[in-house]
């Protein structure tokens, strides 16, 4: 049975040129043109027209008549760089979005983009090649939906308009679901605020090759700006769609953040500062002015994160009564590296039920005594909302006899902040959600759930340690091994002055480190895990020097993480 990069989403019928054979893909749509809908307020009749022209806008040829248009360029369209990802065994997408200002005065008018996939890096041996539609009311950005590939192969691919080509980007597949897979170099990184500091962790992870990196949220942020930036943001505080689209478009700017994009396949999910600091579904968080309404907010900010990203068109299919009505935009779902590994991806933010006991009834988050707490417990409240849930469950069932690997936001485990006894923690996060976390590790311990492994990002710390059914009693069997990556650049409020106590009082992490940024590299055999935590210098500096923090060893079956 294939598994799909989007759960449960239905894949679109492959055209039989679509084969690997150096097959040239025309598709022609015949639907309606897009119109004038207004990029920044589209009404629903017009988001559902968006949304389903995405979902052809995908595909390898949309072509309207008007569609054929070859701008006069202004300049290099492709500054923003080119991207792959959201892999399948046999196809993968490939992302760019052109740069407004290259496109002179056809801003508002849809533009073809040729594009094509190569065995080699000289384009010698063409796979595929086909034509793309770039809408502007995607903000120009394109999604090639290639089917019909090899698994487990590399290629390469490019992009053309007129008379500019893009970077050379490479993507792989994954490997068959029955393959004997024997090594997965998987990279995990999270929360690269561009104004504290420099992207040399991406060069240096781009050496380390990695077959896929796995991103796990806090692309950009939203903030106006930080107190000593390194480098300060262009714009305001981001609200719109259009002030989405700048930021994603600074951060895309950055040229070791786009060689680690055209270097392999990226794997993504969200945090909250891709719409708003700690944010809860449809519950507003705690940055920025009330204006607009949180729902359009969101809606624009899930826009602009398609647009930026190489996900498939079908998790915006699940929007048909638009997102600003509130619907989702599903990104969970699951890839398979043959026999070796299995990826669960979830999202903890789009359906999580609000924060309970916040400071003063005040949005966001607070550290508390969960006893003071009486909503605490509530066996209703959920992070991943019921559908996610399910469909983990479910999941687990089929679980494979490998290595299991849960992408996810932030810590896992408790980390109890108070040392004189009791317990002081913080709500938005696994820690203010006991019963969803019971649900999920009574879900490993239903399915016997072999070798599992989370991670996570977020807290702009290093947190190393095991999975328990019931943080409260050291003695507690593991049910696997969790790896709390440290930022790309954010920076971590504590330092390491209090990591001895903490460690002390939370037993079940066996490491922690808060004074460096940088990125893991998970490296899966049959027989072990290694998982290395790299760290940079100084994150200051566009020239830092990358080392190695920590090492750490899994063998599969024993869910104890080693020192190495």
């Amino acid at each position: 049975m294939r598994r799909t990069w989007c759960a449960g989403c239905a894949r679109r019928p492959r055209p039989r040129a679509a084969l690997e054979r150096g097959a040239t893909v025309n598709f022609h749509y015949s639907g309606p043109h897009p119109g004038p809908a207004h990029p920044q307020s589209p009404t629903l009749t017009d988001r559902r027209a968006l949304l389903k022209l995405a979902t052809a806008a995908a595909g390898t040829l949309w072509l309207p008549r008007s569609a054929w248009s070859q701008p006069r360029l202004a300049d290099d369209p492709f500054t923003l760089g080119v991207a792959s990802g959201s892999p399948l065994a046999d196809g993968v997408v490939l992302w760019t979005r052109l740069a407004a200002p290259a496109l002179r005065g056809t801003a508002q008018a849809p533009v073809t983009v040729q594009w094509e996939l190569s065995h080699d890096e000289a384009f010698a041996r063409v796979v595929q090649r086909g034509q793309a539609v770039a809408l502007p009311e995607l903000g120009h950005s394109v999604h090639v939906e290639v089917a019909g590939l090899l698994p487990d192969r590399g290629y390469y691919y490019r992009f053309r308009l007129g008379d500019a080509t893009s970077a050379i980007g490479r993507t792989r597949t994954l490997p068959a679901p029955d393959a004997a897979l024997q090594r997965l170099r998987l990279a995990y990184a999270s929360c690269q605020r561009w104004e504290h500091g420099y992207y040399s962790a991406w060069r240096h992870m781009r050496a380390d090759e990695p077959d896929f990196v796995l991103f796990l949220g806090d692309y950009i942020y939203e903030y106006p700006g930080a107190r000593d930036a390194v480098r300060p943001p262009t714009g305001g505080w981001v609200l719109t769609l259009d002030d989405y689209r700048q930021r994603y478009a600074l951060h895309k700017s950055d040229p070791d953040l786009q060689a680690m994009h055209a270097a392999c396949p990226w794997l993504v999910t969200w945090d909250d500062h891709e719409v708003q600091n700690d944010y809860a579904g449809l519950a507003p968080g705690s940055s920025g002015p009330g204006v607009p309404a949180f729902a359009a907010r969101r809606a624009a900010a899930y826009q602009a994160y398609y647009e930026h990203m190489p996900l498939r068109s079908a998790v915006l299919t699940r929007a048909l009564r638009g997102l600003g009505d509130g619907a989702e935009m599903r990104i969970f779902g699951q890839a398979r590296f043959g026999q070796l590994a299995s990826l669960y991806l979830l999202d903890a933010r789009q359906y999580k039920d609000a924060q309970v006991c916040n400071r003063d009834g005040a949005p966001g988050s607070s550290y508390l005594d969960p006893a003071t707490c009486a909503a605490w417990e509530d066996p209703g409240r959920t992070l991943l909302g019921p559908t996610q849930e399910a469909w983990l469950n479910e999941a687990f069932g089929r679980a494979s006899k490998g290595w299991n690997v849960v992408g996810q936001q932030t810590v896992f485990g408790q980390r109890n902040a108070r040392s004189q006894g009791g317990r002081y923690l913080w709500n938005d996060g696994w820690d203010g959600y006991p019963a969803a976390r019971r649900r999920l590790t009574d879900a490993l311990t239903r399915h016997r759930v072999a070798n599992t492994v989370m991670l996570g990002g977020d807290v702009h710390e290093n947190w190393v340690g095991h999975l328990k059914a019931d943080y409260a009693d050291p003695a507690a069997p593991s049910l696997g091994v969790e790896f709390c990556g440290t930022s790309l650049t954010s920076r971590s409020s504590g330092g390491n002055r209090k990591l001895a106590d903490r460690l002390a009082i939370n037993p079940h992490f066996v490491f922690a480190e808060a004074e460096h940024r940088g990125y893991g590299l998970a490296e899966f055999t049959p027989g072990v895990l290694t998982t290395t935590l790299r760290v940079v210098d100084d994150v200051t500096r566009p020239d830092a020097r990358v080392s190695t923090l920590a090492r750490f060893s899994v063998a599969a079956g024993r869910p104890v993480v080693e020192k190495a």
